[in-house]
């Protein structure tokens, strides 16, 4: 079952900085800038911590996980914002 988990990071260094947007820029969908909105089995969540923990400094990044529950459409339900709305990107397959 996929759930919906928020990814936060802080990372004191720009090269790793740089490497772990594109490590979580795979897993989800980028709102805004150090934050993602993914949608992960338990596997991929896995995946993505295994992903990281060889870029992360442990003493001086972070990253935060926030489990908003199963993807069954009532989390977009949990989103509020003020100002501009969140856009969730339409993913299409791309055949070749």
């Amino acid at each position: 079952m996929r759930k919906d988990v928020i990814v936060s990071y802080d990372i004191s260094d720009d090269d790793r900085l740089r490497k772990v947007f594109k490590i979580v820029r795979g897993f989800g969908d980028h709102l805004q800038y150090s934050v993602f909105r993914c949608a992960l089995t338990d596997q991929e969540r896995v995946r993505l911590m295994a992903a990281l923990e060889d870029v992360l400094h442990h003493t001086e990044d972070q990253v935060l996980f926030i489990d908003l529950g199963p993807v069954d459409g009532t989390s977009n339900q949990r989103f509020s914002t003020m100002g501009r709305t969140i856009m969730h990107p339409r993913r299409y397959a791309v055949v070749v």
